[in-house]
């Protein structure tokens, strides 16, 4: 990971409007849309077990975060993902998973173990045997990081009412993969 930043735990609520500007250039999100975002960060960060961490620039400035909770599925986004997983025999990820809600670093910073290991740090600290995550389904950058890391395609074509594109769900037990030592 690049030496200048530092991840650690956060104070997400306090942090939300900057983690959500992380989050608008990384994800391409408008200002509507950051708004909604918001209300539902702030709600999350209240459920029992949910955790945050960030990448931080030794200026304090936040150019990454993460942040997850164990999955109840009585939320929203299990509600929408279990038909999908239960087609494939695969619903019981749903249970005794630790579910990455979010996870985006600034463009700037990707590329250079960030998200790799904000993910891996917060996924070191669930009590739950696996871990869940949702992302667009496309190859890209993200899919292949969350590959190599151990996580795996539950399901594909996965729709969410309020957005464009199809996401896949995607599972890996804990802990997650890292990489060889090299020789």
């Amino acid at each position: 990971m690049a030496d200048d930043v530092r991840v650690g735990p956060v104070d997400l609520a306090a942090l939300v409007d900057e983690a959500l500007a992380v989050q608008a250039v990384a994800f391409g999100l408008g200002p509507d849309e950051v708004g909604v975002r918001r209300h539902i960060v702030l709600r999350h960060l209240q459920c029992p077990g949910a955790r945050a961490l960030g990448a931080t620039t030794p200026d304090g400035r936040l150019v990454g975060f993460v942040y997850g909770m164990p999955n109840d599925r009585t939320h929203w986004w299990s509600t929408v993902v279990e038909p999908y997983l239960r087609e494939h025999g695969r619903d019981g990820w749903l249970d005794d998973s630790f579910v990455i809600t979010e996870l985006h670093v600034h463009p700037a910073h990707q590329g250079r173990g960030v998200g790799r290991e904000l993910i891996t740090t917060i996924t070191d600290g669930a009590a739950e045997p696996r871990s869940i995550l949702s992302a667009i389904d496309i190859e890209s950058p993200a899919r292949g990081l969350y590959r190599a890391l151990g996580y795996a395609d539950l399901a594909v074509r996965v729709h969410f009412p309020s957005a464009t594109r199809p996401y896949a769900v995607m599972g890996a037990p804990l802990p997650l993969r890292r990489r060889a030592p090299a020789n």
